[in-house]
């Protein structure tokens, strides 16, 4: 699938907000940018969902001890609304691999309403472009703390990182080998072997 597929459904439906997400069939997976409609891949691959699995092994467990944060793995919407904009008429509802929100104001049924504080996203070859362009644009425009974009083919980590002037500075690359810490969790130790474990 390429990155700028869309499938009639999609132009059917004329998904440009959530209130138009929402009536989408059962079973339909779409991501909104700006109100630019996205498909996603029907189903992860296994490599895909083997490191997202092994990344919720490490992650939940810890903050459950903590027992400030919550973790949720995709489908889970998280939506994004601009100033001015209602919950109905929002533009950017995304469905990240991993999201983690330490805010719990923001937690309802529907999912996430405002910017988690951890975005995790494992790279498809099929929309390689949407997770390292639009997201980490999209992610850094509302304030996600920290975003890492996991690449199964290249094992390695970039870490984005909100500085004190509000944006993402440089990445940090952690590569297989080498242990990946968190900035909001320090003490927080994922060693990319196991990560990348197959």
């Amino acid at each position: 699938m390429s990155d700028n597929h869309f499938s009639e459904s999609a132009v059917q439906y004329r998904i440009k907000t959530y209130q138009d997400y929402l009536k989408l069939p059962e079973g339909e997976r779409w991501e909104l940018i700006d109100g630019q409609a996205y498909a996603m891949v029907a189903a992860p691959s296994r490599r895909h969902q083997e490191i997202v699995t092994n990344l919720i092994a490490i992650i939940k467990p810890f903050l459950m001890k903590k027992g400030i944060c919550k973790a949720y793995v995709a489908p889970f919407d998280v939506r994004l609304p601009e100033e001015g904009e209602t919950e109905e008429n929002c533009r950017n509802v995304v469905q990240p691999d991993i999201s983690v929100i330490c805010d719990r104001t923001k937690l309802d049924d529907k999912g996430c309403l405002g910017a988690p504080d951890w975005i995790i996203e494992v790279v498809s070859p099929s929309h390689a472009s949407h997770d390292y362009v639009r997201k980490l644009n999209l992610y850094e425009r509302f304030g996600v703390r920290e975003y890492w974009i996991v690449n199964p083919d290249s094992r390695h980590i970039l870490v984005y990182r909100l500085g004190e002037q509000g944006g993402y500075g440089a990445p940090i690359m952690i590569r297989e080998g080498e242990i990946a810490q968190p900035g909001l969790f320090p003490e927080l130790n994922i060693d990319s072997p196991e990560l990348f474990a197959e």
